[in-house]
């Protein structure tokens, strides 16, 4: 996440015994491709905000290495840097040979990625099968082929201070927005405001302005891919959004992803978005406040369904790659059970699998804080809903179209309409 680095975000004791099992092989491995002879390979990934992630990622790489003699070279980047990262490497031809990116990214250059349909109609038959926002992230439809390997979601709920909920006069978490609204009124007024951020977050903004959008019934495009922003829907979200803005800690429209982490662990603010990682650093490091920090599902909007939006991790194999079949084993091997169990299990859920057998891991319901993270991919919908994935649905995410509006209705003052009509102007550039 940007503008802080991942240790030192969180150094936590246990993440060498966590690590150091390591995912056991019930059997030689059989690849599905022939491995190149001499095959090594470079792997750009996101850093975590839960070592134990990134720690478990490596020692499943190591066994994958043993399994293939295949060794595989991890870089890690902040949030923000993996897709312009990426994007050169599709200009240019030549980087890493997988990287681990977000959301519909591969739709920018679906050409120039190598077919992994084998791979995800394998996981797909031996795991579950996959969630449909999954198949949208990884399939293109104009291709007839899937140009990426789903990974996950790191998913989001509301992370809470139990005690200043209830000295709002609250017992828990509202389930509509009406009462939430009131929550975190009653929370401003006795001292302690909320945060969302407002910021160029590539999760936690596009997170909670996505899931308002499309709780009152708003969205980009229709499903003839044609702008549909401004809209009666979209001016209700913007007002409510305001409202919601007046109750938080100032400063929210500068916050990139560590900004809330830092903000509630500091005791700055009551109630914010996000993944499970405050709950898991909490947990480790601050042993005052971790009895008092709860996560709970989000409340629902007008439309009367979950409308959650959820960051999304995708794998994909450029075609300058020398060696594709073994890109493509590792992951496969990445995403198989025997190594999935391990590393979710490490990082108590902070990644949610794309692929629906995942869901019957036990971590998921050691704690009741746990489970509201499990089935967070159950209904999600992409950022380009209710059109098509594709390039222009990538460009209007990586532009933050749909956060700006948020930000300019409810920092810079602008009216509802206004905002929605200049959103308008730029889905338009890009949509055409």
């Amino acid at each position: 996440m940007t503008g802080i680095s991942r240790r030192g975000f969180v150094q936590l004791s246990a993440a060498a015994s966590l690590a150091a099992s390591g995912p056991a092989l019930a059997a030689p491995y059989q690849p599905l491709n022939p491995i190149e002879k001499g095959a090594k390979l470079q792997l750009l990934r996101w850093t975590g905000f839960i070592n134990t992630d990134d720690a478990v990622w490596k020692k499943n790489t190591e066994a994958f290495t043993r399994a293939t003699g295949v060794p595989v070279q991890i870089q890690e980047l902040t949030w923000t840097d993996v897709q312009p990262k990426s994007a050169l490497a599709a200009q240019i031809g030549s980087g890493p040979d997988i990287i681990m990116g977000w959301y519909d990214d591969p739709f920018i250059y679906p050409e120039k990625l190598v077919d992994v349909s084998d791979v995800c109609e394998h996981l797909g038959k031996t795991q579950g099968g996959w969630y449909p926002v999954a198949q949208t992230y990884g399939y293109d439809q104009n291709l007839k082929r899937w140009i990426a390997v789903p990974i996950g979601a790191p998913g989001a709920a509301v992370v809470y201070r139990e005690s200043w909920i209830k000295q709002a006069g609250f017992d828990a978490i509202p389930k509509d927005y009406d009462n939430f609204l009131k929550l975190c009124r009653a929370l401003k007024k006795t001292g302690h405001p909320i945060g969302l951020a407002l910021g160029h977050a590539v999760g936690d903004a596009n997170t909670w302005c996505y899931s308002l959008l499309w709780g009152f019934g708003g969205q980009p495009v229709d499903a003839e891919n044609k702008v549909a922003i401004n809209s009666k829907a979209t001016h209700a979200a913007l007002a409510y959004a305001k409202a919601l803005y007046e109750t938080m800690i100032p400063g929210t429209s500068s916050w990139l992803d560590p900004s809330n982490n830092q903000s509630f662990l500091a005791g700055k603010i009551s109630l914010t978005i996000n993944g499970i990682s405050i709950w898991f650093v909490a947990k480790q490091q601050f042993p005052k406040i971790f009895p008092d920090t709860h996560n709970a599902d989000l409340p629902i909007g007008p439309v009367g369904t979950p409308t959650v939006y959820n960051l999304f991790s995708q794998a994909f194999i450029f075609r300058y790659c020398r060696y594709p079949n073994a890109a493509k084993e590792y992951l496969r091997f990445m995403n198989e059970a025997a190594q999935v169990g391990p590393w979710v299990t490490a990082m108590t859920g902070y990644v949610t699998p794309a692929l629906k057998g995942y869901a019957k891991l036990p971590v998921w319901t050691e704690s009741p804080d746990i489970t509201p993270y499990r089935d967070v991919l159950a209904g999600t919908h992409f950022d380009g809903w209710a059109g098509r994935p594709g390039r222009q649905a990538a460009t209007a995410l990586n532009n933050f179209v749909i956060v700006d509006m948020f930000a300019d209705a409810c920092v810079n003052g602008t009216s509802p309409q206004a905002a929605a009509a200049t959103a308008e102007k730029r889905l338009k550039a890009i949509y055409g």
